[in-house]
Parts: C-alpha cells; sequence; structure tokens
C-alpha cells in the first residue's frame, strides 16, 4: 500500500471490494423481489422492517470501518502490537452488539412497528420478519466485523468470496422457503427471513473459517480480550460517527413514511423499495472507498503526503462514473426497474418518478460519499457525521414537508438532490480544513 502505483493498487482493492457490496446489495432486494409476488401488504411488512435490519448493518460497518481505519494506521506505523490487541478487542465488542440486538429484536420490534402501521394483518408479517432478522443478526456481525481485518491488509478477495456465498444461499433459499418448494411448507415472508440469516451464517461460518487458515498478519489471541480504554476510543470514535451515518436512513425512512403513508397508499412500499434499489449505486461506491480507505490511512500512517492526495483524487473520479451510470439507468429504463417487483400500473405510476428524482442527487453526492471515506481514514469521524447529518436529517425532512404541500409526492423526491447538493458544498469546505491541517502534520 505504500509503494505500488496509485490507480492499480485502487483499482486492485475496490474492484473486489465493489463486487463484495453489490453482492450485499443482493440481500436488500431479493427478499423484496420473490416477497412482492406473494402481494403489496406483504411489500410493505418487509419495507417497514428495514429501519431495524439497517440499525444491524449501521452497528456492524461502524464498528467495522473503526477497527479497520485503526489497524490500518498502525500498520503503517509498524506497531504490531496494537493491531493484535485491536482485533481481539473486536471480538468483544462484536459479542455485545450481538447481544444487544437479541434484547431489541425480542422486545423492542412489535412497538416498533406498531407506529406505522395498525392493519393487524401486515403488522403480523412485519413482526415476525423483524424478529427473526434481528435477533439472529449475530452472523452479520461477526461476518463484517472480519471482513474488516481482511480489508485492513488489504485483501479484498476473501471479503468478496464471503459476501457472494452469502447472497447465493440467500438467493436459493428465498424461493423455496417463501413459496413451498421440495415438500417444505410455503413459510411467505417467515420464510423471506429465515433465508436471509441462513445466507449470513453462511457467510459468517465462511468468515471464521478463512480467517483462521489466512496468513494476515493479524492475531486474535485470548490474552488480548481485555477492554483497552484507549483503543476503545479511537476506534469508536470513528466507529460511532460511520454506525450512524449508515443508521441515520433508517431514521429517514421512519420520518418519511410517517408522511407518506398519508400521501399515498402505495407511497411505504414504493419508497421501500427505492433504499433498496438504490444500494446498487451507493453500494459500489462505498465498496470503492472500502478499498481506498486502508490506502489513506496506511499512508498517513507512513507520511506519504503526495500518495494520499493522488488516491483521494482517482477515487473521486471513479466514484463519478460509477454514479452517472446510475443516473443514466434510472432516467432511461424506470418502468423495466420496477417490472422486477412485479409492479402494477398503480405503483409504477409512483415509482418512476421517484426514481427520475431523487437520481438526480447521485452525481453531486460524489463529492460528500468520497470526503467522507477520508475524513473517516484520517481519523475525523465527526467531520464525515456532520456531512450525513446535514444531507439526510438536517435538510430532507423539512424540504419534503414543505414541497409535499405543493407538489405531492414529487415534492418529497425532490428534497434528495437538494440536499445532497448542500452536503457536497460542506463537504468541500471541511475537505479544504482536514487538507491543510494533514498537510501541515506530514510536513513536521
Amino acid at each position: 500500500m505504500g509503494t505500488k502505483p496509485i490507480l492499480p493498487l485502487l483499482v486492485s482493492m475496490s474492484v473486489p471490494s465493489i463486487l463484495s457490496m453489490l453482492i450485499q446489495s443482493l440481500y436488500n432486494v431479493v427478499d423484496s423481489i420473490f416477497v412482492a409476488w406473494l402481494s403489496n401488504d406483504a411489500l410493505t411488512a418487509v419495507s417497514l422492517a428495514y429501519p431495524l435490519q439497517n440499525l444491524v448493518l449501521a452497528v456492524a460497518v461502524g464498528f467495522g470501518v473503526g477497527i479497520n481505519a485503526y489497524i490500518a494506521r498502525n500498520l503503517g506505523e509498524g506497531n504490531q502490537y496494537k493491531v493484535d490487541q485491536a482485533a481481539s478487542m473486536g471480538v468483544i465488542f462484536t459479542t455485545i452488539h450481538a447481544v444487544i440486538f437479541i434484547l431489541v429484536g425480542l422486545f423492542g420490534s412489535e412497538p416498533f412497528l406498531r407506529m406505522f402501521t395498525d392493519d393487524p394483518e401486515i403488522l403480523q408479517m412485519s413482526v415476525n420478519y423483524t424478529r427473526i432478522v434481528i435477533c439472529l443478526s449475530f452472523g452479520s456481525l461477526y461476518h463484517i466485523f472480519i471482513e474488516k481485518l481482511f480489508q485492513a491488509v488489504g485483501n479484498m478477495v476473501v471479503p468478496m468470496i464471503l459476501q457472494g456465498v452469502g447472497a447465493i444461499v440467500n438467493i436459493i433459499l428465498d424461493p423455496i422457503l417463501i413459496f413451498g418448494m421440495f415438500g417444505l411448507p410455503a413459510m411467505g415472508v417467515t420464510g423471506a427471513a429465515v433465508a436471509t440469516v441462513t445466507g449470513q451464517m453462511t457467510a459468517c461460518g465462511l468468515a471464521v473459517f478463512c480467517f483462521l487458515r489466512t496468513r494476515t498478519g493479524i492475531r486474535i489471541t485470548r490474552k488480548d480480550m481485555k477492554i483497552d480504554a484507549g483503543i476503545a476510543k479511537r476506534i469508536y470514535a470513528v466507529g460511532v460517527p460511520s454506525g450512524l451515518m449508515t443508521a441515520m436512513p433508517s431514521l429517514l425512512v421512519s420520518i418519511l413514511n410517517a408522511l407518506l403513508v398519508g400521501l399515498h397508499a402505495l407511497a411505504v412500499a414504493a419508497f421501500g423499495l427505492y433504499f433498496k434499489l438504490q444500494t446498487f449505486v451507493y453500494m459500489p461506491a462505498n465498496g470503492l472507498i472500502q478499498g481506498m480507505r486502508p490506502i489513506v490511512s496506511y499512508n498517513y500512517g507512513a507520511g506519504q503526503g503526495r500518495r494520499l492526495h493522488l488516491v483521494i483524487r482517482w477515487s473521486l473520479a471513479l466514484t463519478a462514473i460509477i454514479m452517472a451510470l446510475g443516473t443514466l439507468i434510472a432516467w432511461g429504463v424506470p418502468r423495466q426497474i420496477m417490472g422486477l417487483f412485479d409492479a402494477d400500473e398503480a405503483m409504477i405510476a409512483v415509482g418512476v418518478p421517484m426514481l427520475r428524482i431523487t437520481s438526480l442527487g447521485f452525481l453531486v453526492s460524489t463529492l460528500g460519499t468520497v470526503m467522507a471515506g477520508c475524513f473517516e481514514a484520517l481519523g475525523k469521524g465527526l467531520y464525515s457525521l456532520s456531512i450525513s447529518l446535514l444531507r439526510q436529517l438536517l435538510v430532507i425532512p423539512p424540504l419534503a414537508m414543505v414541497f409535499s404541500l405543493s407538489w405531492g409526492l414529487n415534492g418529497v423526491w425532490a428534497a434528495f438532490p437538494v440536499a445532497e447538493t448542500l452536503a457536497a458544498l460542506v463537504a468541500v469546505l471541511l475537505y479544504r480544513k482536514v487538507m491543510r491541517q494533514t498537510d501541515r502534520q506530514l510536513q513536521n
């Protein structure tokens, strides 16, 4: 990471991660595709579970990003003891996270879902689905933790394989368990949940096996499984803001669902589809950021400022290409995209303008996405958090409410590109400030 030419290095580390994130997107979409064939109510039930599912992902990815940045920086500094200590502590914290989500799934699912529906059938389907995917989320938590260890040492191929295996298991089991095949009973929405957690647990088991059999240069030992407050503080200083950024869509979806339910009968289901579909744009971009982040952290730790700047510039260019492609697809074939979910004309009437309007913010979001990843790699997690707060909580909800008064549903969708534009402007200002500070540190 300290000597190879930047573009080949970034591509070699990012492509497996991009493929991995695209595969991860399948987890978000495949359930909805099959469930949509059951009924619009079933699709709504799964969409209501999204905020809690995303909360699990937020905790796993947030903590993983924190430990990834800490380990990569210490590898650059040559401090192997802190690397091993942080990885060992990660096992303890991941276990704590898993226990918390078991409690959330058991006692928090139904009260949360009742806030968004009073239809007894939708509520029951959603509770059944949510309790399974939240209580049994430990497979996803451990899998992502180990995945971030591989990424911290520059190994992006193993994480791609892990994601691929989990997604394939999910795809195979979804129709079998949802509709009842090979003599198994039709489980409906519950079957989708079982397929999801089975895929996650399969990926987790494979992750443990690969870590034990692969020479990563990271050692997890029982003697190091004790909490060091200083290391924990550094990990969570990056991990908490990163996790909050990932969790913000959950809060945003919850807020907007409360608004959408009064605007159109199919708006909640359509919006649930949007958040799953947009992962096919943002997940590859985030995959590129995952490839960028350890390179930035390593070269910052090694004092190589020129390489640090080059990797950020190339990341901006490549992310812009991904975002532009996403916009072209959303504008070019929106009806075909909605058709994947067996959408009728009523759903298409809601979904097509939704995809076209929201996609206007994709390209401009390049700045906020890449610079947020840069801030995380440099240990400036609060700056990343401020950009995400602006994008998803401070701008979209109030604008959506105001715009909806004049333009209805289209006003809600219009809030998204406006928020991305404002966040991009703030990201550029913060980036200039951070780079001035970083350059002074490296020169000294």
